[in-house]
């Protein structure tokens, strides 16, 4: 799995952490004061990136996290299979690849797409 480690504190919102083992986007960042015999305390909150589910999590600001490395690539569309899949050529390598299509895109033949890819997951942008 494409992932490093970061502390708590080094996260801001916008950038990607691994919560419940699935890549999410930080949609929200607060911290606590430390208590009288403990640290400082962050809530972080997100939204998966492939799945779109909320997730959160509170630990102390100065904890190790998993922080995914996911790839942002072009691609161009080959063919629209149905209004849900689509035939995707990478820009880079030329691999062939089936994405689903999220009902908020409308794409057509030759169109040019970013995409979101990590460990075999992919989303159109």
């Amino acid at each position: 799995m494409a992932r490093q480690q970061s502390q708590v504190r080094d996260l801001d919102e916008g950038s990607y952490v691994m919560i419940d083992d699935a890549a999410c986007t930080i949609t929200g960042y607060s911290t606590a004061k430390p208590g009288k015999h403990g640290s400082a305390k962050a809530r972080v909150e997100g939204r998966g990136v492939f799945d779109e589910k909320k997730r959160n999590f509170t630990q102390p600001v100065d904890a190790k996290i998993w922080v995914p490395i996911i790839e942002r690539k072009q691609g161009q569309v080959i063919s629209v299979e149905s209004e849900s899949v689509a035939q995707i050529m990478d820009l880079e390598t030329y691999q062939t690849l089936t994405i689903s299509v999220p009902g908020s895109v409308s794409l057509s033949a030759e169109d040019e797409i970013e995409y979101l890819e990590m460990d075999g997951q992919r989303k159109i942008v």
